[in-house]
């Protein structure tokens, strides 16, 4: 290849990549705009139906206006605003509950599906253990949480770990199942003892499976954490959600509601974060394809 033949083959490479950042953008662009729009709808739906219409069942609903004002007020008639301190205890209590329930069942969750995608004998013992528990509904465990720890705490951390638990596990086996024969048959030809294969194939390969997996086995830690909160909980998002709904503080449980999909959100979005951060890896081999 010649000089001139480099310079056009760089040239080349540069526009295709001004090319893809300026489609990036767009597309960022149109789906802020597409997710204002949604957002936007949505509450004018909500308005229409419990303040234009006021139709039965709806019309005794808070409208956004009534949500927004109570929970911008100084002095919340519910007792529940942006400016009153129980609001964020509640809110660290529930992180607090959600971040450790989350990384015990990461760091238990993961090596466990490793190990299940990795050894077949491995995976005839235990993978039936595993689907035997999995479909039994977080909430179930409550009362036999309750009777054998020792306090209201780890009652509520157990039952919201679970959920999140068998979501990264099944993810996790999904994704070394998932990995290329040839890419095992290589590292058989090239001498690969069972370590290297499992450190330098099955963990790498397995990520993008395991990172969704870790945004499924968060939004499940949340739901099942307001279910344990709601039952033998005293403090959190969920015990104001169902407090609220004892002394029928209507604007309290929507308050309850938004901040826990503003949480959860955020949550997601971080996990999303740290995957494309270990994985540019994969973007840098796509680009080059």
């Amino acid at each position: 290849m010649t000089g001139s033949d480099e310079r056009e083959v760089a040239l080349l490479k540069a526009f295709n990549e001004k090319q893809r950042g300026r489609a990036s953008r767009i597309a960022y662009n149109a789906g802020f705009w597409y997710a204002l729009t949604g957002v936007v709808g949505f509450l004018l739906l909500w308005h229409i139906t419990t303040d234009v219409l006021t139709l039965p069942r709806f019309n005794f609903l808070p409208t956004p206006l009534d949500i927004f004002t109570e929970w911008t007020s100084t002095e919340p008639k519910y007792g529940v605003s942006l400016f009153t301190p129980i609001y964020y205890e509640h809110i660290l209590v529930s992180v607090r509950r959600v971040m450790l329930a989350f990384f015990i069942a990461v760091a238990a969750g993961v090596p466990l599906g490793i190990l299940l995608g990795w050894s077949r004998t491995f995976y005839n013992f235990v993978f039936p253990i595993v689907e035997l528990l999995r479909p039994i509904p977080p909430l179930a465990w409550v009362p036999f949480a309750v009777l054998i720890l020792p306090g209201v705490e780890a009652s509520v951390v157990l039952v919201t770990l679970l959920a999140a638990f068998f979501a990264t596990v099944l993810n996790t086996l999904l994704g070394v199942w998932s990995i290329n024969d040839d890419y095992f048959r290589a590292a058989h030809c090239l001498g690969y003892r069972r370590i290297d294969v499992l450190t330098r194939i099955i963990i790498p390969g397995a990520m993008p499976f395991v990172f969704t997996g870790l945004q499924i086995a968060m939004g499940v830690a949340w739901f099942s954490l307001v279910g344990g909160e709601m039952i033998a909980g005293r403090s959190g998002l969920g015990f104001l959600i169902f407090d609220a709904y004892m002394q029928v503080a209507l604007p309290n449980i929507v308050i309850g509601m938004i901040t826990l999909g503003v949480l959860g959100y955020l949550s997601s979005a971080a996990i999303r974060r740290v995957g494309s951060w270990l994985m540019a890896w994969q973007e840098k081999g796509r680009a080059g394809q």
